[in-house]
């Protein structure tokens, strides 16, 4: 992975990071936080501009938002009620369950898509909520942009400073990404199985 990240970036430059950010979003097994960080490492030797780096790393990450936000946007909330009325039973997931969700979505729909842009794992998948919540384009472009800028600068700068050193910057944010997922994970099972005792209950 590291080879290939950094082949792509040598024959294409910057366009190779915005590509690579795309992809990343995408297909998360391709981790910003070695894409980046090798950027900046590249920026440190003087063969990029670190400025110019953390730009394209920017836009590629605000772009490979847009499929998963449409995706979402396309399929929308009546729709996904309409299903979890139908087909939701054996995940105790209701229509008003979703309506819930997209309720809260609408309330805090601009923090998660600001914050969670920061949070490796959860970063990609909060396009589709936003899509379906049908969140403003500009709006979670905005915020989009400002949370993906403040991640690729942190990352980029990170390899900058570390150097030869960069790849370091995947071994820490790697296993952290890793435990934020677990925790989403055993959320979404306590939640799971509450509702199954809420619905066991005698009404």
């Amino acid at each position: 992975m590291v080879e290939w990240v950094q082949g792509l970036m040598d024959s294409l430059g910057y366009v190779g990071i915005l590509l690579l950010m795309v992809l990343e979003n995408l297909f998360p097994p391709i981790p910003s936080e070695l894409i980046m960080p090798s950027a900046g490492f590249a920026a440190a030797r003087g063969d990029l501009n670190l400025i110019v780096v953390i730009l394209m790393g920017t836009l590629g990450s605000v772009v490979g938002t847009l499929p998963l936000y449409y995706i979402g946007r396309a399929f929308g909330e009546d729709r996904l009620v309409e299903w979890a009325d139908k087909h939701g039973k054996w995940l105790t997931l209701s229509g008003k369950d979703i309506k819930k969700a997209d309720d809260w979505f609408d309330r805090h729909g601009t923090k998660a898509v600001l914050f969670g842009r920061m949070v490796p794992g959860i970063r990609s998948l909060l396009s589709l909520p936003a899509g379906m919540s049908e969140m403003p384009l500009p709006k979670f472009l905005l915020y989009s942009a400002i949370g993906s800028g403040l991640w690729a600068s942190a990352l980029a700068g990170a390899g900058y400073l570390l150097g030869d050193n960069y790849e370091q910057v995947e071994q820490y944010v790697g296993p952290a990404s890793r435990v934020i997922l677990a925790v989403v994970a055993v959320a979404a099972v306590v939640w799971f199985i509450r509702r199954r005792r809420e619905q066991a209950q005698p009404g």
